[in-house]
């Protein structure tokens, strides 16, 4: 028992190690294919207007847009139907 015991408290924290690991390896390449798109897109920029689109491109717009739809709903608590459809739509926009 005091063998397997041992054993598990050596596997445990390198299993988890070695997932932690793979998970940062498969971020990568997300990054790398946006970055390889955002390049291929910005072929005829240069200087300045390059340097703001790249900025643009390789930004996170669906964690913006998550944080956006999240602040609306909370400031939209007591509205109802129309009043909320019209005040959701709003907001989303700025």
């Amino acid at each position: 028992m005091r063998k397997v015991v041992a054993a598990l408290t050596i596997a445990i924290p390198f299993c988890l190690g070695t997932t932690a690991a793979l998970a940062e390896e498969k971020a990568a390449p997300t990054q790398q294919s946006k970055m390889a798109y955002c390049n291929k897109e910005a072929v005829d920029k240069k200087g300045d207007e390059r340097k703001a689109f790249m900025s643009e491109c390789l930004t996170n717009k669906q964690a913006r847009q998550q944080d956006k739809m999240k602040s609306c709903n909370k400031d939209a608590e007591g509205k109802k139907g129309d009043e909320r459809k019209a005040f959701m739509s709003e907001c989303l926009k700025k």
